[in-house]
């Protein structure tokens, strides 16, 4: 079921060149929330005919109004039209959308995310109550983001820049393997970022025998597996749908090579 929701911005804020942002969504996670890592379609305006889809960083139900945090980087005409909207105002937003990550409350997860990829990890950072380490990589310091909220809601925050400006020099799946190397007992490494990142990390996550789900990216025009244009291809010869399958998959599923 669709559900939409007109939802008023109540804080916004620039962070390592992303726009930070606050909705206030009416009862649109008490209706549509299933786990971290779901996404939203948002309207961007009268003169683009598809909704963009924005990560959820992350969500709560509240009265009488739910939060929705997303955090995205101008990409195109439509997230430039989102990043001019001002406080106060109001977005169509169609959501929450696709299945996010499978996971436990009481469980403990290594979250790794790069980049933009970075945002839908916070949501499961905060759903494991401190118990889930994050392996964070961006370009340089000046592109980090969410820092301090990563290291107040888990266990153990590590950074990888690929300029070595901030935390360890190189990139994440380097840090994946010297985790895991220490420590291979996690329920499962929740990976969110480019995909030859998330091949990385996949192919770490084996070598240590830690199951491994990756969300993935395509570019998308519903959103709710009816156009089908978000096709991802899978190691068995099937073709599923980020929207509508994902975003979120196992990573023994898809076909890295494709």
């Amino acid at each position: 079921m669709k559900v939409e929701r007109i939802c008023k911005i109540v804080h916004k804020t620039q962070m390592g060149g992303a726009v930070f942002m606050v909705l206030e969504a009416g009862d649109l996670v008490r209706a549509s929330y299933r786990n971290p890592g779901q996404f939203v379609h948002i309207r961007c305006g009268d003169a683009l005919l598809l909704r963009r889809p924005i990560s959820v960083a992350s969500c709560q139900e509240d009265w009488p109004n739910d939060l929705v945090t997303i955090v995205f980087e101008v990409r195109g005409a439509g997230t430039a039209w989102l990043a001019e909207r001002k406080l106060g105002e109001t977005l169509d937003v169609l959501g929450l959308l696709g299945n996010g990550f499978p996971m436990r409350r009481e469980g403990r997860y290594l979250l790794v995310g790069g980049g933009i990829g970075v945002p839908p990890l916070w949501g499961c950072a905060q759903y494991t109550s401190g118990r889930s380490t994050a392996i964070l990589g961006f370009r340089s310091k000046e592109k980090a983001i969410l820092l301090d909220l990563f290291r107040e809601d888990c266990a153990k925050t590590l950074i990888a820049t690929d300029d070595g400006s901030l935390g360890y020099h190189g990139f994440v799946d380097a840090l994946v393997r010297q985790k895991l190397e220490q420590d291979n007992g996690y329920d499962a490494v929740l990976a969110c970022g480019p995909k030859p990142m998330l091949k990385s990390v996949a192919k770490a996550a084996k070598e240590f025998g830690v199951p491994c789900k990756v969300s993935m990216e395509e570019r998308m025009g519903c959103g709710v597996g009816a156009c089908l244009v978000c096709a991802c291809d899978m190691k068995d010869g099937s073709r599923k749908h980020v929207c509508k399958d994902g975003p979120v998959f196992d990573a023994e599923e898809v076909d890295w090579d494709a």
